[in-house]
């Protein structure tokens, strides 16, 4: 379909382009503007019907949108933000340069410029800076019949009406109703008799990862946004929780792997900002690491009389920031969907203590008779190598799955502990007991 529409577009058949495009869906339209340069992508969007182009001009990246906003008139600037759902519209804004944001602005209403302005307030990744206000609210003494008469009335402008919002006269949060419970129940009951007024809410400055904790805990397709009076501003829908679950998991891989998280995709990121990003961790890893330097140099005696010791260096380092990592990403998940709290720290231990031995006793029987059998290094050295690996294996794993947990506890992301830091630490540690079972086992 894809070769139909470029094909068209080439030959400048855009009649036939146009019918071609409005048998498609508006998320395959945007794919296909993202594939082609601007001045045709131009093209394609003012093919589009106008209701057409609002739908697909949401789904396009920031970098398009601002394409197309930078080459079509103001009024059609007008009408696409008039047709927007205000938190797409808030997210394009955000992500804009200031001179497209002022362009934007001039074509907007003044009580809608206000409140623009004051969603713009919110800090970012709160509550407020994700919440729309395209909800559909509804008052207690009204009855169901007059309730769906309201919902067909004013339902086609809101972004969800499957959950609709009763307030008072101050628009003070009073329960919530089910489309579902709406059309089931009697015309004739009232609104008051029929909510349900254990409503689970949010507030606007509450940041939007315990937001999305609480549609996984539950199961909402909506959830109301409340001022610090009380008030109902406006509700977030799943949609915008699923980009926010998208970009926080995108964060944690990104501190996982010693990064600074940034929110521009790959190829669009310069090679000056991606290094920027990586440098600082690298710089901080590698001025750590002379730890491990220092540690070797200290029991350099000890190298020089059994020089093979220094042949099963790499091999204990690596497999303890190997063990380490794995118990570390499991509980830095766990954390994440909430499945481990900072109160389960003793659980945590004793687990990874029972887990980390199973794993140390058959990594250590395989790697001894390795070493002795097939290598034919002596008793000894076999030895001391095969305790060094189990007790590694045994620290690493309870340090890489307790430090993310002490992390949540001092308020910091849990992230920042993952493969990197802990490769590190692991390292340190394995040489100290490595030096230490070789003076005592060796006799040196």
């Amino acid at each position: 379909m894809n070769e139909r529409i470029l094909e068209l577009l080439k030959n400048k058949n855009y009649k036939e382009l146009r019918n071609e495009l409005i048998e498609l869906n508006e998320v395959n339209i945007a794919d296909i503007i993202e594939e082609v340069d601007t001045s045709e992508a131009v093209i394609l969007f003012r093919l589009l019907p106008k209701d057409m182009a609002v739908d697909v001009f949401s789904y396009l990246s920031n970098e398009q949108q601002m394409n197309i906003i930078n080459s079509i008139t103001d009024k059609e600037i007008e009408h696409i933000m008039n047709e927007l759902y205000f938190d797409d519209m808030i997210d394009f804004i955000e992500e804009m340069p200031a001179y497209v944001v002022k362009k934007i602005l001039k074509n907007t209403k003044e009580e809608e410029r206000a409140l623009i302005n004051q969603f713009l307030n919110y800090p970012d990744n709160s509550a407020g800076s994700l919440m729309t206000i395209e909800y559909v609210d509804l008052r207690k003494d009204m009855t169901v019949a007059e309730a769906i008469k309201h919902i067909k009335e004013t339902g086609i402008e809101k972004e969800t009406i499957y959950t609709c919002y009763v307030i008072d006269g101050s628009r003070k949060l009073e329960g919530i109703i089910s489309l579902r419970k709406l059309v089931t129940c009697d015309e004739d009951k009232k609104i008051e008799d029929i909510m349900n007024t254990d409503v689970i809410y949010v507030h606007t400055h509450d940041d939007q990862e315990m937001v999305a904790s609480l549609f996984k805990k539950y199961d909402l397709i909506a959830i109301p946004v409340l001022d610090k009076e009380e008030r109902l501003v406006g509700i977030i829908t799943i949609d915008d929780i699923v980009d926010v679950i998208e970009q926080e998991n995108t964060e944690d891989f990104q501190k996982m792997a010693g990064m600074e998280p940034t929110d521009i995709e790959y190829l669009d990121a310069s090679a000056f900002t991606l290094a920027k990003n990586r440098i600082a961790w690298l710089l901080i890893l590698m001025i750590s690491a002379t730890f491990t330097g220092r540690i070797i140099q200290k029991y350099e005696e000890v190298l020089q009389s059994v020089a093979i010791l220094a042949a099963f260096i790499p091999m204990l380092m690596d497999t303890g920031g190997n063990a380490g990592s794995q118990s570390s990403t499991l509980v830095i998940r766990g954390l994440a969907l909430e499945e481990i709290k900072t109160k389960d720290f003793f659980k945590v231990v004793f687990k990874e203590f029972k887990v980390s031995f199973i794993v140390g006793i058959v990594l250590s029987i395989v790697n001894f008779l390795r070493i002795y059998f097939i290598e034919k290094i002596n008793f000894k050295v076999s030895l001391t190598v095969t305790i060094t690996l189990f007790i590694t294996i045994m620290l690493a794993k309870i340090v890489g799955g307790v430090l993310p947990i002490i992390a949540r506890k001092f308020k910091l992301d849990p992230a920042i502990m993952a493969s990197p830091l802990i490769t590190t630490i692991v390292d340190a540690v394995a040489l100290i007991v490595y030096f230490t079972c070789a003076t005592i086992i060796l006799g040196i």
